[in-house]
């Protein structure tokens, strides 16, 4: 299992008090990929930008999916523009390959049989290994459920494979969350203030 995939399954546990925003899950889970790619050597960083690697594919079609959208020539591609283009509807697009690999399994929300459809968990053992994972304080998994509001088991250590890196891509996850969560904000206050226009007095 890849880090994306094992913040997936904890972000969509049916224990959470609040669901995930599938925003947020959707930059948090580039930024998951980014550095599975960054571990296997695929890509590299420099300085802010994300520079390919070496030649390998990996295993997982998702990962090889966001290795051959890298920008392979210069000028290459700032880690933010990444998060918000590779982070385009990717919630979804891990939902529908974890159900199709028996990771997940669709149920009905409310009493109602036909209430909307939410998913959950299947007890298998990538799952449990991704809930030991963040239970543990593995630094990555941790850093990347806090930028989606989910508290884990937090390790003292910083993230360190990669150091420097991994703890740049992870703070450009946060950055770009709040970046989102203050997007919302606005257009509520602008939708709340053309209905109160149309309301009138």
């Amino acid at each position: 299992m890849t880090t994306a995939k094992d913040l997936f399954i904890i972000s969509v546990d049916p224990a959470l008090e609040r669901p995930v925003g599938q925003g947020d899950l959707s930059l948090a889970l580039a930024g998951a990929e980014l550095l599975d790619l960054l571990d296997a050597g695929t890509v590299t960083v420099d300085g802010d930008l994300v520079v390919p690697g070496g030649s390998s594919v990996p295993d997982d079609r998702l990962l090889a999916a966001a290795a051959a959208g890298i920008t392979r020539q210069p000028p290459h591609e700032r880690i933010e523009d990444w998060l918000w283009r590779r982070g385009r509807d990717l919630a979804a697009a891990y939902q529908d390959a974890l159900e199709e690999d028996g990771e997940l399994r669709q149920k009905r929300s409310g009493l109602l049989p036909f209430g909307p459809k939410e998913v959950e968990p299947v007890d298998t053992p990538a799952r449990r290994r991704a809930v030991a994972r963040l239970e543990e304080g593995d630094p990555v998994l941790a850093s990347l459920a806090s930028a989606v509001g989910l508290d884990g088991e937090r390790s003292d250590d910083e993230p360190r494979p990669g150091d420097e890196t991994v703890t740049t891509v992870i703070a450009t996850v946060h950055e770009a969350v709040m970046e989102l969560e203050a997007v919302r904000q606005r257009r509520t206050i602008e939708n709340t203030a053309f209905a109160n226009v149309w309301r009138g007095p």
